[in-house]
């Protein structure tokens, strides 16, 4: 899918070296659950793995693609059918932090699960301390609604997590639903909602 200036698309192989750059910063990943990457063969095999995963419907992960290159990644999990939703994660590399990349791949991937996926809401979450994230998922419209304790095994660590969602009635009257985006392809059945 794509839009004013970026395409999400299915994570290649060739993908491994510059996902890897991102990736080893520790900086992007200090609120993870993993990295940051020591090799590049850690990038290698998250590409590898991720075909089986859509099939599965455990994860439907995007690269986040510009004409400069590889971005960041963004993707859906924690699919219900049943109640049309799920949620929404995403990562930049540091030197596209502010630059509305954030924005735009929130545009396209809402996109798609409400208006391709037919979900009715998105759910995301970011660490209690990491402040930066919390204001980028409002910025686009998401609305906190709490505090889940003991939510992110970190380490050895659990970590507490603010949970935000978007509904499809606020995503209609936000400007994300405003920003111009082109899908192609049929998604995997397992993240088709309604």
């Amino acid at each position: 899918m794509s839009g004013p200036r970026l395409t999400l698309r299915y994570p290649a192989a060739e993908d491994a070296p510059r996902l890897f750059d991102l990736a080893s910063n520790p900086l992007v990943t200090r609120w993870f659950s993993w990295g940051p990457y020591a090799e590049v063969g850690q990038a290698e095999a998250w590409i590898a793995a991720q075909a089986s995963k859509r099939e599965s419907g455990e994860i439907m992960d995007f690269v986040v693609d510009s004409p400069d290159g590889v971005l960041g990644v963004t993707g859906l999990t924690e699919v219900s059918k049943r109640d049309r939703r799920a949620t929404v994660g995403s990562w930049m590399g540091e030197p596209h932090w502010g630059s509305g990349a954030n924005s735009e791949a929130k545009a396209l991937i809402s996109g798609l699960a409400f208006r391709r996926l037919g979900a009715e809401r998105l759910t995301a979450w970011a660490n209690t301390r990491n402040g930066r994230s919390q204001r980028a998922l409002e910025r686009v419209g998401f609305r906190r609604e709490g505090v889940l304790r003991a939510w992110h095994r970190h380490g050895d660590e659990m970590h507490d997590v603010v949970v935000f969602a978007l509904v499809r009635d606020v995503w209609e009257r936000s400007p994300l639903a405003q920003v111009p985006v082109r899908i192609e392809g049929t998604p995997p059945p397992s993240f088709v909602l309604g």
